[in-house]
């Protein structure tokens, strides 16, 4: 990355633990993370289990307070959750009592800064972009798991966040659904333009979706590595069978095991991890 250019994120040296006051005992969490994300980039972030990946992502979002160091997004920092970042969870956490159309409008409705015309006219956009044209009135047990996940990105987007933070958002769905919303995230990432931090298990979505992978260490976590994912910036999942997706795939995967073996855990398979 041009050392000129303005991180959308910047963490400097971030330290965090967490204290067990039954237990008596200091939980170190991370050690020394250093990450810049572009604008328009998507990085994603994978390491071993409970190396501390979603920690650090509340961390970004400013749900959870870090220790030392510091956490910067567009230069400002960050020091409670704020309108700039929106987080999209494996679960889609939608209200179950409110329409699709409600459900991507309830941020802007509390936020009060539109009219109501320009809220719904925002949540039309939103809805016709994540794919959802003739589902605006329905509810969310009337839709898929996929659905309502492309539902709660709609709604993360709402608000147009400079920064958008997704946990593992496609763990709960079934393979086929997984790869199909891995495309139509890379689609309504390009045409929305936003920077993403993406935290996932699966070492071959990450490769898929990220332009960077920066691999995580065992707990408490430094960054191992990050990895330049140097594929075609538009891809089908066709890539996926290209002998440099297999490289960058196996060379993620080593890192991984390498971290694994230091604490005595054995993984199960490459894709997850």
């Amino acid at each position: 990355m041009d050392a000129a250019r303005q991180p959308k994120l910047e963490a400097n040296a971030v330290k965090l633990a967490f204290y067990n006051e039954r237990m008596k005992r200091r939980l170190e969490v991370l050690d020394g993370i250093h990450l810049k994300v572009f604008e328009g980039e998507l990085v994603a972030i994978v390491g071993p289990s409970g190396c501390g990946k979603s920690t650090f992502l509340n961390a970004v979002d400013g749900l959870t307070k870090i220790n030392a160091g510091e956490i910067k997004v567009d230069g400002k920092l960050v020091t409670s959750p704020g309108p700039d970042r929106a987080m999209v969870f494996q679960q889609d956490s939608l209200f179950p009592w409110y329409t699709v159309t409600r459900n991507v409008s309830y941020g802007l409705g509390l936020q009060k800064r539109l009219a109501k015309d320009e809220i719904l006219d925002r949540a039309d956009e939103l809805i016709d972009l994540v794919g959802l044209e003739g589902f605006a009135d329905h509810y969310p047990h009337e839709l898929s798991g996929g659905m309502r996940q492309r539902v709660n990105i709609a709604r993360a987007l709402a608000p147009d966040p400079q920064l958008l933070l997704l946990d593992e958002p496609f763990a709960a769905l079934d393979a086929q659904t997984r790869e199909f919303m891995q495309v139509e995230l890379m689609k309504i990432l390009s045409r929305t333009r936003k920077t993403a931090l993406f935290i996932t298990h699966q070492i071959d979505e990450a490769i898929f979706l990220a332009d960077r992978v920066a691999v995580f260490s065992t707990r408490p976590a430094r960054i191992k590595e990050i990895v330049t994912v140097d594929l075609p910036a538009h891809r089908s999942l066709e890539v996926k069978l290209q002998p440099r997706f297999r490289e960058l795939f196996s060379h993620v995967w080593r890192l991984i095991q390498e971290e694994s073996a230091r604490t005595g855990f054995a993984v199960g398979n490459g894709g997850d991890a």
